[in-house]
């Protein structure tokens, strides 16, 4: 490879960089920690790509500089919260159905002491 087709391909390397780091993903990247905003799991460069932004309006056109409408978020927790908000947008706020079932009574330590004897 001469050096001008060197010169061209590093240009062109540093030009996608800069224009990756001006969407959404770079910037939030650089605002948050790497770390899940559910589960708490850590991640490195080795394993960054596991981790995804999320809009938390689910509007994905809103992309406020400064961070406000993301959080970063696991496969597994994105996947599930945009599986939470189909089932709320099909069948309504889950807050209703969880006020109807009754409340659990049962205390597995309620005889603790007594065993302890």
């Amino acid at each position: 490879m001469d050096a001008n087709k060197r010169q061209q391909l590093v240009a062109e390397a540093r030009k996608y960089k800069e224009e990756r780091e001006k969407g959404y993903r770079e910037q939030a990247l650089k605002l948050f920690p790497w770390v899940c905003g559910r589960c708490a799991r850590e991640f490195t460069h080795k394993n960054l790509s596991e981790l995804t932004v999320h809009h938390k309006n689910h509007d994905h056109d809103d992309n406020p500089s400064d961070g406000s409408n993301w959080e970063l978020l696991c496969l597994y927790c994105h996947d599930n919260e945009h599986q939470r908000y189909e089932e709320q947008i099909r069948y309504g706020s889950s807050s209703q159905s969880e006020n109807t079932s009754p409340e659990a009574t049962f205390n597995p330590f309620a005889n603790l002491k007594d065993l302890i004897k």
